[in-house]
């Protein structure tokens, strides 16, 4: 099973790339991470309407072949490290590869949303995008820990 994180935005901060690649260098083998950056659409004069339509084109495309999309959205379930291992746990034993959806600046086209397996969120504070990417980079990586039982998450 493949993980990959489709996230609306491009030229994020060297120390978010580096921090992502670290986490993605760690993944096992039979659980690879991959970080894929969706084209944002160009503010100019267009509504968010429109530009959550654009981009809801681009991120369809990008998720063509993966079994299960995870949208990431404030008002998503919240989940702990443990449970997020536990639903880890069973994409795995269902197969097919996962993706998890960081919308854009304006959010994601409620199609996207609608037509998500599962819609989690990463915190109840406001997250600037680069670092939800981030955030979520650590988080797969301390639940697939958990998964392989490796003593990077410690409970109590």
């Amino acid at each position: 099973m493949k993980l990959s994180i489709l996230a609306v935005g491009h030229r994020l901060p060297a120390w978010v790339a580096a921090g992502c690649a670290e986490y993605m260098k760690r993944m096992p083998r039979e659980l690879p991470l991959s970080v894929v950056e969706i084209r944002p659409e160009p503010r100019g004069v267009k509504n968010r309407g429109q530009l959550l339509a654009a981009e809801k084109i681009r991120l369809q495309a990008a998720l063509q072949g993966f079994s299960r999309a995870v949208v990431l959205d404030e008002r998503g379930a919240d989940l702990t490290t443990l449970q997020l291992a536990r639903r880890i746990e069973a994409w795995m034993r269902d197969g097919g590869d996962t993706a998890f959806v960081i919308g854009g600046a304006d959010g994601l086209d409620g199609e996207i949303k609608a037509r998500a397996d599962d819609i989690l969120r990463l915190s109840s504070l406001t997250l600037p995008h680069a670092l939800a990417r981030l955030v979520l980079c650590e988080q797969l990586y301390r639940a697939v820990s958990v998964v392989r039982r490796h003593p990077y998450h410690r409970e109590g």
